[in-house]
């Protein structure tokens, strides 16, 4: 296999939908209780369930974050400080929802049918959010997400207490810190070098359903070789000039999805992996444009959803 980092090839033409962000972390402003304090009545809190959904409005053609005032003289030791711009603090809180709900996991984005708020998750409405509301929900999501299965130190299992404005926890036995847990999993388009690139479908998804290639980064291994490995054990193929393309938070419940693109022979017999891969095939790239102009639906043919990264991939792909 070769790695090649500067071969001429595509990049992605913008950020991948989950991966916009505009108000800053503002690491310091952790540490910092008195100030927290201060900026606590008017901070603007973000309620979030346990299954990664947020109460949201509209604007336009746009779905915005309801977000709630505040209460209490300073911020409960369950919320988590997402950020701060301009004196306005930004936090999050897990919380049954109080509204109508979106049900589905799905990957098309959705507007609210409705003036009124609606939960809804990231699958359905963070390819539609602004940069802001992306990056704010998309962190609340992963550090919420965290803290349900981190209440007890994974080195001698004594409860937790939560530090830094959410951002760690102190173990009250041994004293470990830790800190929010993300999994790299690599994301990749292959294509044949010309106008063919090969996709997949889980044997769960709904008929028709397509993407590109995806799995977890083991133990020890680095980015490129798990690239390598997982198109071989899902589709039974060899690639090479595996190219870094870009990245995204992915946080359901904590990974972070790293994009490559790599070249494979399409005359190489495709074995789909047993129970994992119900089938792939090589399609050509004017069939993808075709899909992509119907927005993303053709016939035989869906594409993943824009909140996804891998919709980003084949659309700067596409484009050729």
């Amino acid at each position: 296999m070769t790695t090649c980092a500067t071969s001429a090839g595509f990049q992605l033409d913008e950020l991948p939908a989950l991966s916009r962000t505009a108000v800053p972390r503002n690491d310091v402003l952790r540490d910092d209780t008195e100030q927290l304090a201060r900026l606590w009545p008017t901070a603007k809190l973000l309620p979030v369930d346990r299954r990664g959904r947020a109460p949201m409005g509209r604007s336009g053609d746009m779905p915005v974050l309801d977000f709630r005032a505040t209460e209490g003289p300073t911020p409960p030791s369950d919320a988590v400080l997402l950020g701060e711009q301009d004196g306005v603090c930004y936090w999050a809180v897990r919380a049954e929802p109080d509204g109508p709900v979106q049900e589905g996991m799905g990957w098309d984005a959705t507007l609210p049918d409705t003036d009124e708020a609606v939960w809804q998750d990231l699958r359905l409405a963070g390819g539609l959010l602004s940069a802001e509301d992306a990056g704010l929900l998309t962190t609340a999501v992963a550090v919420l997400s965290w803290h349900d299965v981190a209440s007890f130190c994974a080195k001698c299992g004594s409860r937790v207490e939560t530090r830094r404005a959410g951002w760690a926890t102190h173990c009250t036995g041994c004293g470990r810190e830790e800190y929010p847990r993300t999994d790299p999993a690599v994301i990749c388009l292959v294509h044949d070098g010309a106008d063919q690139v090969l996709l997949a479908r889980q044997p769960i998804w709904p008929p028709d359903r397509y993407s590109v290639l995806a799995g977890f980064v083991e133990g020890g291994e680095s980015l490129e070789a798990c690239v390598v490995r997982e198109i071989c054990e899902e589709v039974g193929i060899t690639v090479d000039t595996v190219r870094y393309l870009g990245s995204q938070p992915w946080p359901f419940p904590r990974s972070l999805m790293v994009g490559f693109s790599a070249v494979g022979d399409a005359a190489q017999p495709l074995v789909p992996a047993d129970g994992e891969i119900e089938k792939a095939r090589w399609v050509h790239r004017d069939e993808v444009r075709a899909v992509l102009a119907a927005g993303g639906t053709g016939p035989g043919l869906i594409l993943p959803g824009v909140t996804s990264i891998a919709r980003r991939m084949l659309e700067s792909w596409a484009k050729g």
